[in-house]
């Protein structure tokens, strides 16, 4: 019995021993895989976070334009950097506001904006280039941006299209407009009766009572803006109606009275240039292009 036991002992120890190995080794592996579940997950969070809410893009407006007359190359290089200006202040826009707002707000409060601005914008590079060349047509077609989704979500969802227009980015005198098409401001608008829903009504300066006289020859012109600018107003009081409830605080200055007041400041523009061509061009006019809502 004094020899058996410490033999028994013995086995019993090894037993024992391999029984923590074992368990060791299972550990070990266990806690490798986790660590490799975790590390695949970390990677795929480091993607997701990494994965932004993509970029605007704008066709290129430079490599549109015809010749540019000399006398109006300073004019134009200033407003072909304010496009560029304006995509970059869209873009930091799309950052600094992801999550916020609606299906539709990316398109409402960023791109529809950017828009109206580069109109205006490029409506000035055409009018500068006519003055002493053929005024180029079509460039309008130019304003609108797009959304290339290269990230997650789009801010509170609304995925733009992408289109393609992989040329403004890198223009370097191409779009950048600080703030076109933002403009709002005129045929009066008080009149806008008020709506049903309670959501209020916008309301704008009057235009064509703050103009000096309208030469002959400039005044279809004028009064086809003049209509331009109530049509306007009618297109943000629908939208007005058909978006309540929709988006965040400052949904209705984002959405719809900034954009208005781009259009608006971009047809004020075009008034004062037809009368500027056969009398005194009116100063100061784009003061009358902020509209404001009326509850």
């Amino acid at each position: 019995m004094s020899r058996a036991l410490p033999k028994y002992n013995k086995r019993r120890v090894v037993v024992i021993g391999a029984a923590a190995a074992l368990a060791l080794t299972g550990a070990v592996v266990v806690n490798s895989a986790l660590a490799g579940e975790s590390s695949k997950g970390g990677a795929t969070n480091a993607q997701t976070l990494a994965a932004g809410p993509g970029t605007i893009t704008c066709p290129d407006v430079a490599s549109q334009l015809p010749a540019v007359p000399a006398t109006a190359k300073a004019e134009v290089d200033r407003n072909l950097a304010l496009l560029q200006t304006q995509i970059n202040e869209a873009n930091t826009r799309l950052q600094n506001t992801v999550g916020q707002g609606g299906p539709n707000f990316v398109q409402n409060a960023i791109l529809g904006p950017l828009e109206g601005k580069r109109e205006s914008t490029i409506d000035r590079i055409a009018i500068s280039i006519g003055r002493k060349g053929t005024k180029p047509q079509g460039l309008n077609a130019l304003a609108a941006c797009t959304l290339n989704a290269g990230g997650a979500a789009n801010n509170g969802g609304a995925a733009a299209p992408a289109n393609g227009n992989a040329g403004n980015k890198g223009n370097a005198g191409n779009n950048g407009n600080a703030g076109n098409k933002g403009n709002a401001g005129n045929n009066g608008n008080a009149g806008n009766a008020g709506n049903a829903n309670g959501v209020g009504t916008i309301a704008c300066p009057d235009v064509a009572s703050q103009l000096p006289a309208v030469p002959a020859t400039a005044k279809a012109e004028v009064d086809r803006n003049l209509a331009l600018l109530q049509t306007q107003i009618n297109e943000a009081n629908t939208r007005l109606q058909n978006t309540v409830g929709q988006g965040g605080p400052n949904f209705v200055q984002n959405a719809i009275l900034g954009p208005l007041q781009g259009k608006r400041e971009s047809t004020i523009d075009r008034i004062a240039i037809s009368i500027g061509r056969k009398g005194t061009k009116p100063q100061g006019l784009n003061a009358l292009a902020a509209c404001t809502l009326n509850k």
